[in-house]
């Protein structure tokens, strides 16, 4: 996460989206344990192949005839959050946080800062609390809206079963599945060994149980974060297979698997958005340079300032999806986010436009969309009783969820509970 827990969130319409998907997964670990067909859940298709999965899948956003779920039905489950190191960049928000808006009117929501993940490489103790609170301050003024009692916001540390919950998986996963996660590989490699603590290779077993200890119907999963979401099915199918069905029953449980094997939610358009330095990668809080992102905060004259500056190229005209030209089509898919066009609109309103036009028309685009967000920001960072008491409540709710399944794993695992 400098990463979102999943940050890339599925874009849809404020009303009831209908999702429909066909993945495949490939096992992490599945060569070296079979499960059988009464544990086993369904399985969705992504392929590992060395460097990351690939996932083939379809999400359609047709309108449904009907809700999906309504007032007095149970609604499906979904949870994310993103970490407070760092400035809360565009690529957050529009990968993730800004589609959160849609998703709470459909489904339950458990969106929650992951302060725990942002120490797994060195940071800025000073720093932390207030990145917390003002990441918090964020989600409610892109619109999280906790008034809906199917939407949270609370901070990862407070609910303590997140820890508790990652020890008891730990046990249950073979190294070698965490020695294969590129993630690791990547940032190990850039920060240097004396740099590297033991959590940033265990980190996705937490990430597991963030998603795991709340039985979540679906996680919003973006190109970096596929290989952590297979990791979670793949360990929750495990410890199922390891200590439920018969074996939680004859310990006076329930039986049957102790969790849900999360289904991943598919952005169709708009998942990663791209440095406006290399149009080849992401845009990153951990990039050395702020040029490289749109901070959500960033004043107006920094913003137009950044992409005044920011890197293009010397085609004639505009265009999206020419594979020579990944700077022009991360600068347009940024406009057609911030204006709320088609992509046909975009391409349409566009393809004459030189560079010094169309670079003034996505200064004014970028400041519209966050000056609302920045001023909303600045009234909840100042009415520190009102946040305070969203984040309470919040860790409140989830903790009751949270403590109902890991007293189910203490007893399918044999713990004595008194």
């Amino acid at each position: 996460m400098g990463r979102a827990l999943f940050s890339n969130f599925l874009i849809v319409s404020n009303s009831s989206p209908r999702l429909t998907s066909s993945l495949s997964f490939g096992g992490l670990g599945g060569k070296n344990w079979k499960i059988p067909p009464p544990i086993r859940q369904h399985r969705s298709l992504v392929r590992y192949n060395g460097s990351g999965f690939r996932c083939n899948c379809s999400v359609s956003l047709s309108q449904p005839a009907a809700p999906e779920a309504s007032s007095s039905s149970v609604r499906k489950r979904i949870v994310s959050g993103v970490q407070p190191t760092g400035s809360i960049h565009l690529g957050n928000y529009l990968g993730a946080i800004k589609n959160w808006i849609a998703l709470q009117n459909t489904y339950e929501t458990l969106f929650f800062i992951v302060d725990l993940h942002a120490i797994t490489l060195p940071y800025d103790t000073q720093q932390l609390s207030k990145a917390t609170r003002d990441t918090a301050a964020i989600y409610l003024a892109c619109g999280v809206d906790t008034s809906k009692m199917q939407a949270s916001v609370f901070v990862q540390s407070h609910v303590r079963a997140h820890v508790e919950l990652m020890w008891l998986l730990s046990s249950a996963t073979p190294i070698g599945w965490l020695n294969r996660m590129i993630q690791f590989k990547e940032k190990s490699r850039k920060a240097g060994d004396e740099n590297v603590g033991v959590a940033l290779l265990t980190y996705p077993v937490l990430m597991a149980s963030d998603i795991l200890l709340y039985q979540s119907d679906f996680v919003p999963v973006g190109e970096d974060q596929k290989q952590h979401l297979e990791l979670t099915r793949e360990l929750a199918e495990r410890v199922n297979y390891l200590y439920g069905g018969r074996k939680w029953k004859k310990l006076g449980g329930r039986g049957g698997a102790i969790f849900k094997v999360p289904e991943p939610l598919i952005p169709p358009a708009g998942a990663r958005v791209m440095s406006l330095t290399d149009g080849l990668s992401k845009m990153s809080k951990s990039a050395p340079s702020d040029q490289s992102r749109i901070n959500i905060l960033d004043p107006k004259d920094v913003i137009a300032n950044k992409i005044k500056r920011c890197k293009t190229d010397s085609y004639p005209g505009l265009e999206f999806d020419n594979p020579e030209r990944p700077e022009c089509n991360n600068l347009l898919s940024i406009y057609q986010l911030m204006s709320g066009k088609t992509k046909e609109e975009v391409a349409e309103e566009c393809h004459n436009m030189n560079w010094g036009t169309f670079k003034s028309v996505l200064t004014d685009a970028l400041i519209e969309h966050l000056h609302p967000i920045q001023v909303r920001h600045a009234e909840i960072i100042s009415d520190s009783t009102y946040l305070d008491k969203v984040l309470a409540e919040g860790a409140s709710k989830a903790g009751d969820i949270a403590d109902a399944t890991l007293n189910n794993v203490y007893q399918a695992m044999g713990f004595l509970r008194t």
